[in-house]
């Protein structure tokens, strides 16, 4: 099986010694993303803005891959606050309504400073 490690150049890749993603033969694996608008890197306050940002980014990195939203077969959001949860679904919404993948929501902590919300995405990669 060959492995393709993607890097965004994030120095934390080199810190915590992690891939930004991982290419296998059937599937990419995402590593966590926040949502940082990807204009100016300031951190929205608003969790559902973060939460567009980030899908925007899985979908430029699943674009690059060959893949689109419809391959993604599990995600994993993690939101600092359960408050959050109903406006960060109604954005999931919008990207997963037609392919429904396995779902994980958990409220926890997150270390970069002003995230709200952190998405994870396992897709199954698209038959050559």
């Amino acid at each position: 099986m060959d492995l393709k490690r993607l890097s965004s150049g994030s120095p934390f890749e080199e810190l915590a010694a992690y891939s930004r993603a991982v290419v296998d033969d059937l599937y990419i694996h995402v590593s966590g993303t926040v949502g940082p608008d990807p204009e100016t890197g300031v951190m929205p306050e608003d969790p559902a803005e973060q939460a567009r940002n980030i899908l925007r980014l899985l979908g430029k990195l699943l674009a690059e891959q060959g893949a689109d939203f419809r391959h993604v077969v599990r995600n994993r959001v993690f939101l600092t606050d359960a408050s959050d949860v109903m406006a960060v679904a109604a954005v999931l919404r919008d990207y997963f309504a037609d392919c429904r993948p396995a779902n994980t929501t958990l409220i926890n902590g997150i270390p970069a400073p002003g995230a709200k919300v952190e998405i994870e995405i396992t897709a199954r990669r698209p038959a050559a």
